[in-house]
């Protein structure tokens, strides 16, 4: 408990700098390392199909065995043990990370829409050089109010669960499916096992976070709508968990979202999510922040009361 509080409030004023040693560098290279020998051993669909399932196992395994087998380790160092067990655990939090990315797009679009659609292409997968300054705003809520959930409440939810381990092996997870879980020609095949995971590991928290969205707004914003959203195009989403943060975003917000966009040069038709009530603009990516620290805290809140009353 000491550990995951110490955690957040790091991750709440550090963040993620970018020269600093993290554990998801050490994976991408790792699923990048795994890749490479997958295509040159296997030659069918069904062999690098099957590929991406030992993919998954192997890096499950290392992702929870390692930091296990570390903090044992030091199990007997009080200090040493806190000191590992923080680090591991503040590693797996990224509320501050998406806080400044999507900040960082707000101020691109002050200088002019270039530069918006340049530094929005850091965190998403579409195409940005066609989007409007709206479009650009709605995919950065979008992703702010997601990542709320694989980023934050998830990792949060096998930290409670399984300590430390528990939320490694859950950013490996989520890891795998950002790097190979394209449903594109080259990553169709690789990429299913570690897809398919990824929505199993997230089906839980994903609702948790819809629920704690519209609870922890309780008075900020319009928890009515964000309920009858969420009841209602939680489903508008490929991905069957990312529409249920995203639907109570729209709804507490009172925008639309989703909507078809451009990948890699190829049209994707996506359904909306959400009634216009309000116009986006930039003060939607700002209040969808808020949103995720509501969450996360909330959230905090109900472990510590749980923890106590055990």
């Amino acid at each position: 408990m000491i550990s995951l509080l110490i955690a957040v409030v790091l991750d709440f004023i550090v963040g993620d700098p970018y020269n600093f040693p993290h554990p998801v560098k050490l994976m991408g290279k790792l699923i990048c390392f795994e890749e490479k020998i997958t295509r040159k051993i296997c030659k069918t669909n069904i062999s690098i199909k099957l590929s991406g399932l030992v993919i998954v196992l192997i890096n499950i395994v290392l992702g929870f065995s390692i930091p296990f087998i570390l903090i044992n380790l030091f199990k007997n160092n009080r200090i040493l043990f806190t000191i590992i067990n923080t680090y591991l655990i503040y590693t797996c939090i990224s509320a501050k990370c998406l806080h400044y990315e999507a900040i960082m797009v707000s101020k691109a679009l002050d200088e002019d829409i270039e530069q918006g659609r340049k530094r929005l292409s850091y965190i998403v997968g579409r195409d940005t050089t066609s989007l409007n300054e709206e479009e650009i705003i709605k995919a950065t809520v979008e992703t702010v109010s997601e990542n709320t959930s694989d980023g934050v409440i998830g990792p949060l939810f096998y930290i409670m669960l399984f300590g430390a381990p528990g939320g490694i092996a859950y950013k490996f997870i989520n890891t795998m499916d950002s790097m190979l879980g394209y449903k594109n020609e080259k990553y169709i095949n690789i990429g299913h096992f570690p897809a398919k995971t990824d929505d199993l590991f997230n089906l839980i928290p994903a609702r948790i976070t819809g629920v704690l969205m519209n609870i922890s707004a309780i008075g900020r914003f319009d928890v009515r709508n964000g309920i009858k959203i969420m009841k209602r195009d939680r489903k508008n989403h490929k991905s069957p968990n990312s529409g249920y943060p995203e639907s109570a975003v729209a709804g507490l917000l009172g925008i639309k979202l989703g909507g078809g966009h451009y990948y890699s040069g190829k049209y994707v038709d996506k359904p909306y999510i959400g009634d216009e009530i309000y116009k986006v603009n930039k003060n939607h990516i700002n209040n969808t922040i808020d949103i995720m620290y509501r969450t996360e805290i909330l959230f905090l809140i109900i472990y510590y009361l749980i923890m106590i009353s055990i």
